[in-house]
């Protein structure tokens, strides 16, 4: 590999992420272009990896968190030696089926750590991943666990907010293994930097507590000693590494035009010419891609040494590392589970449902307390997340395990991301429901990366009262059901809550939102079957007496209104009965046959949710009666809104006896 000289190696990439670009007729070149220095010295020099078995637990993370420059890291899979990673694939970037799309996306190409494209996500979530590699050191030992997350970073990354929120966690946490490569080329879409933005983000990072310097991004002694003096610190570092933007075009180099367009074919062909490339499409010199080879393989004695170290674990801890890194839950966690069910059954709970969730929360922290990661974004004491036992996590106290985000919502739910990513712990984030709207787009990701995070969301509705509109999110079920794989609970008493916990707990496949009110509620369910309706999305919860001439559905605290509104119909004589809908939109995944077992052929079909329609007419039809929210609230008990909104009882009764014959 030395033989190679480093200009040529950093070529390869800027030659390839060309040549994809302008086959596709699509993407950004100039990232690649201006960063393939920096991504050499770190792939060849100092990054804990092997392209033969890139999924191995102790190796260095890299995050592309500008992940519109996508094409370095396809080029670095390709040249270091990643066996999904081949030139036909490099070929067709952001064809259909290529394991090469428009932005890196882990589910998809083996070797992506993390979904990257929506800036800011990247840098974010990797805060996640380095503070999951701190508190699983600080549990396994470093022999086991003692690894970096590196990030490259652009501009854009660092004007989004949720930056701002992740520099902040990092440095209070003293996260000094997350290295931050700043591709500082002052150049975005719309031209210069400068014209938006004059912030200096040496004096930012350093403010934030983090270890911040200024170098030259071409230079590969600078970058190297650079790295060296960050792996050194105590801190976090941020590296801010001036480039250029299409590095090696002779009219587009530091130029918005090299940012997000094919160079195209007189400029590509000047490029070549200028940085000694080979004019031929997609080809590197046999001994640059030896040496790169060998650099992909430079990881594989690290990589069989924590091997052994790993086996010389005893087999109880060796079997609980892995089990937790597979996101498996211990036996202990059903077990304990169905106890608190049965304890229910017993001794009802009547209590608002962030209370009854604090309540499982006991339960659930006693069966897996070290894997089982919880935090709030400085609402602790009103989400109700917080284990009895559980100690706070601080620099000093990494074994804790719960964590005080601070009122950082987009932050949190990012860095959730992050530690599902690096496996080892089942991570949930509390705020208020109507705050979603702050982390929505790291909750967007999280559902498509498939990473099965949980968020205790409480205050659900009008109920939370007197704090008002601001606060009362009448909009925000019907938006988080809209995303794709994003599941949304809304448990109507505290036997509901525990199957619901179960089922998010054990759904490592995609997120789940638990949405509780801040009122209390009865305890409804008198029965917990093993197969756990909730599972169903909803399910009979009052039988009609009769054949029924009414079904009356509803989520959360409105199930209540629903059974007193049965009782008021039986007196009337008219039959009816009650189904609780817990998951609308995992009532709507059912198969056929069961969704029209469960919503039944009652002529009059009424919803009742303390929020707006959207999405119920799947379930009561264009002409069915709803029972809830067609605007904003207002500030006031929560009785009188309810009243005031007409969400009652005596409302859902008049609305069905206008409707029957």
């Amino acid at each position: 590999m030395a033989q190679v000289d480093h200009s040529r190696m950093a070529n390869a990439i800027r030659g390839l992420a060309m040549d994809a670009v302008e086959k596709a007729k699509s993407g950004h070149p100039g990232l690649p272009m201006g960063a393939a220095d920096i991504a050499t010295v770190l792939f060849t020099q100092f990054l804990k990896f092997d392209a033969a078995e890139p999924d191995w637990p102790d190796r260095d993370r890299f995050v592309l968190s500008a992940g519109h420059g996508s094409m370095l890291l396809y080029a670095l899979l390709y040249l270091t030696g990643n066996k999904d990673m081949t030139l036909d694939q490099l070929k067709h970037f952001r064809q259909l089926g290529s394991l090469t799309p428009g932005h890196p996306e882990n589910f998809h190409t083996r070797g992506v750590e993390t979904t990257t494209g929506p800036l800011g996500q990247g840098i974010a979530t990797a805060v996640g991943m380095a503070l999951a590699e701190k508190m699983l050191a600080a549990e396994f030992g470093k022999k086991i666990v003692n690894h970096h997350t590196y990030v490259l970073a652009s501009d854009g990354d660092l004007m989004e907010g949720v930056s701002q929120e992740a520099i902040a966690m990092a440095g209070h946490w003293k996260l000094n293994k997350l290295i931050v490569l700043y591709d500082d080329n002052g150049i975005s879409i719309d031209g210069p930097t400068s014209i938006a933005d004059s912030v200096d983000q040496i004096k930012r990072f350093k403010s934030a507590g983090w270890q911040a310097e200024r170098i030259d991004g071409h230079e590969q002694e600078a970058i190297a000693a650079a790295i060296a003096r960050a792996q050194r610190s105590n801190k976090p570092s941020l590296i801010a590494c001036r480039t250029t933007i299409g590095y090696g075009a002779p009219h587009k180099a530091g130029t918005a035009k090299a940012h997000g367009e094919p160079l195209g074919a007189d400029e590509l062909k000047g490029a070549k010419q200028k940085l000694g490339i080979a004019q031929d499409a997609f080809s590197v010199p046999d001994d640059v891609l030896k040496a790169w080879r060998e650099a992909g393989g430079r990881g594989a004695a690290a990589r069989k040494e924590w091997e052994a170290r790993h086996a010389e674990l005893g087999s109880r801890k060796r079997a609980e590392f892995e089990r937790r890194l597979r996101h498996e839950r211990p036996a202990s966690l059903a077990k304990a589970l169905k106890a608190h069910k049965k304890s229910l059954l017993e001794n009802p709970l009547n209590a608002a449902t962030r209370k009854s969730s604090e309540a499982v929360i006991e339960a659930i922290a006693a069966a897996m307390p070290m894997e089982f990661l919880a935090g709030s974004a400085d609402l602790t004491g009103s989400n109700n997340n917080k284990a009895k036992s559980a100690v706070a996590f601080s620099a000093r106290t990494p074994k804790g395990r719960f964590i005080h985000y601070g009122i950082r919502e987009h932050g949190m739910a990012a860095a959730m991301n992050g530690i599902f990513l690096h496996g080892g712990f089942a991570p949930n984030g509390a705020t208020f429901l109507v705050f979603t709207d702050y982390a929505r787009p790291a909750m967007r990701l999280a559902a498509l990366m498939g990473a099965g995070v949980v968020y205790v969301m409480t205050h659900d509705s009008i109920g939370l009262g007197e704090d008002g509109p601001t606060h009362q999110p009448v909009e925000h079920l019907a938006a988080l059901r809209a995303i794709p794989n994003m599941r949304v609970f809304r448990p109507c008493d505290a036997v509901e809550v525990a199957e619901c916990w179960e089922l998010a707990l054990n759904r490592t496949s995609g997120p789940t939102v638990l949405a509780l009110s801040r009122q209390n509620l009865p305890q409804l369910r008198s029965t917990a079957p093993s197969d756990n309706p909730c599972g169903h999305g909803a399910y009979e919860l009052v039988a009609a007496d009769g054949d029924a001439k009414v079904s009356l559905f509803a989520s959360g605290s409105e199930v209540e209104i629903a059974v007193a509104a049965q009782k008021q119909l039986a007196e009337r004589g008219i039959a009816s009965r009650v189904v609780s809908v817990p998951s609308l939109e995992l009532l709507l995944a059912q198969p056929q046959e069961k969704q029209k077992a469960i919503i039944g052929k009652a002529p009059v079909k009424v919803a009742i949710e303390a929020a707006m329609r959207w999405g119920w007419d799947a379930v009561i039809g264009h002409d069915g009666v709803f029972i809830g929210m067609h605007g904003f609230g207002a500030s006031a008990p929560a009785k009188e809104l309810f009243r005031h909104f007409g969400i009652t009882a005596e409302a859902t009764v008049n609305a069905v006896l206008k409707r029957l014959p």
